[in-house]
């Protein structure tokens, strides 16, 4: 198999939890911001968008070079071995953008891009026409940053994020990726009890049982690198088939979602039967303030409303006051919140044990972390 190297594109903030799950895939990895960067063979890119619960999107670099004119971006693209990845029939669009770099003109470095790739491939396919493109999908990113080109090709298709579980949404649904960081950045285990307060369409409760169980998160849909000539579909076969064994089924899991709003509970359901989970989530219509229980060294993961719009403010602010005295009596429970408004611990009443900053799309957050008691150690 050849060697590639390949990029998993993270959120800001995400990073370093991309590259833990990167290294847990076996693979040594460079982390940057915004990506992380490692080299595999074919399996390797597979196994990736099987995978990773966090990152954004898998990309395979076809080059890097420095670029200060348009005539330096198109002979060095022309370059680059393309008829290794792009075969004659394939559709290859060419996106990009450009960051601190002197060709700022995105629409014009897609185009120069894009003709310099027409004419390598014409010479190596032997073509005098243009291509008709109506086969495979190569979608192409010219990428400048500080006059470095980074040339890619987009392996998933649509977003990471896009487990194929969700039917139904509310206003504002939280990413799955993020929802995914949110439980990894917790100190939860499948054997300990895990709440959502605030589920909404139930993307942390779901996100949280397919980790429980071992889940792969691209189990349940497909990726544009399924129909590349150079991925053999026997590679695909192998990774589904480890996914399918190292699916946990069997673990036992107590989780629940709980919202204000009946009708995202029933939204939160359907997209739960949808991920293949069945009734192995609890979902109650409830106000969070409402929360009591009788178990020990549970969890709860929350995204609240941050109140962020005009006349939500007080009602918000009011939310948090709430929550800080339902939780009080907690003591063995770990509880995480994320927000945007900075009074949250004031509010709250107590100082988070730890905060992380960490974005919810264009919104600035911060993650406040309450770690509970330990629970003791089994003899």
């Amino acid at each position: 198999m050849n060697q590639y190297e390949i990029i998993a594109t993270a959120a800001m903030g995400l990073e370093a939890i991309v590259a833990k799950e990167v290294k847990n895939l076996g693979y040594d990895c460079k982390v940057d911001n915004g990506k992380v960067t490692y080299l595999g063979d074919e399996k390797a890119i597979a196994r990736s968008n099987m995978w990773l619960r966090t990152a954004d999107r898998i990309r395979v670099k076809v080059g890097e070079f420095k670029a200060f004119t348009f005539d330096e971006l198109f002979e060095k693209t022309k370059a680059l071995p393309w008829e290794q990845f792009i075969p004659e029939d394939a559709e290859f669009p060419v996106t990009g953008k450009s960051v601190k770099s002197k060709l700022f003109s995105v629409p014009d470095c897609q185009a120069i891009v894009k003709k310099a790739i027409v004419e390598r491939l014409k010479q190596k396919y032997r073509r005098v026409s243009w291509f008709e493109e109506k086969g495979p999908l190569y979608k192409i990113e010219v990428s400048l940053l500080k006059d470095v080109a980074t040339l890619t090709i987009d392996s998933s298709g649509a977003g990471l994020h896009k487990r194929g579980y969700r039917i139904g949404q509310g206003e504002a649904p939280l990413k799955e990726t993020l929802a995914a960081a949110l439980v990894q950045l917790t100190n939860w285990h499948p054997d300990r009890p895990f709440v959502d307060p605030f589920c909404g369409s139930g993307t942390i409760p779901i996100e949280a049982a397919l980790i429980g169980q071992n889940i792969a998160p691209g189990f349940n849909r497909e990726f544009v690198s399924e129909t590349w000539h150079w991925i053999p579909e026997k590679v695909w076969d192998e990774v589904r088939t480890e996914a399918e064994d190292l699916a946990n089924y069997d673990q036992p899991l107590d989780i629940s979602g709980h919202d204000i709003d009946h009708r995202m509970i029933e939204i939160a359901k359907n997209n739960s039967f949808e991920a293949g989970l069945g009734d192995l989530i609890n979902w109650k219509q409830m106000q969070a303030k409402d929360f009591r229980t009788n178990k020990e060294y549970g969890v709860i993961v929350g995204n609240p409303p941050y109140g962020e719009r005009l006349g939500e403010k007080n009602v918000v602010e009011q939310l948090y006051r709430d929550l800080g005295k339902a939780y009080e009596s907690l003591e063995t429970w770990s509880i995480y919140m994320l927000t945007s408004h900075e009074d949250f611990e004031k509010l709250y009443g107590k100082p988070a044990t730890k905060k992380r900053k960490l974005f919810n799309g264009f919104i600035k957050t911060d993650f406040y972390q309450y770690w509970g008691k330990r629970p003791p150690r089994k003899e």
